[in-house]
């Protein structure tokens, strides 16, 4: 079965930087130990303030059933990153990995 690459892009604004921060310092606690998902946050090099969340599924039918199974306190950990966001917006990506 081919992995699921899941990737949100976005830049924080800079007077929301601390606060993003420890936000989601909680939220990947949250996602890898409560909701069992594999999640990684990464800032790109060179580049303050611009982050990728990262979700890795094991299947298609597991990425499929990504938010299916996530209770109101990770949704709203999952909704507040919003607030940190610049203008830009996010952007997301799928990658099925090649067999």
């Amino acid at each position: 079965m081919p992995k699921v690459l899941f990737t949100i892009s976005y830049t924080v604004k800079p007077d929301s930087r601390d606060a993003y921060l420890q936000h989601v310092k909680g939220l990947r606690e949250h996602l890898r130990t409560q909701a069992q998902k594999d999640y990684s946050l990464y800032e790109a090099k060179g580049k303050k303030d611009q982050f990728m969340e990262v979700f890795v599924s094991e299947s298609l039918e597991e990425f499929d059933a990504l938010e299916d199974n996530l209770d109101p306190e990770t949704e709203s950990m999952i909704a507040k990153v919003e607030e940190f966001v610049d203008e830009k917006g996010m952007k997301y990506s799928t990658m099925v990995e090649v067999q």
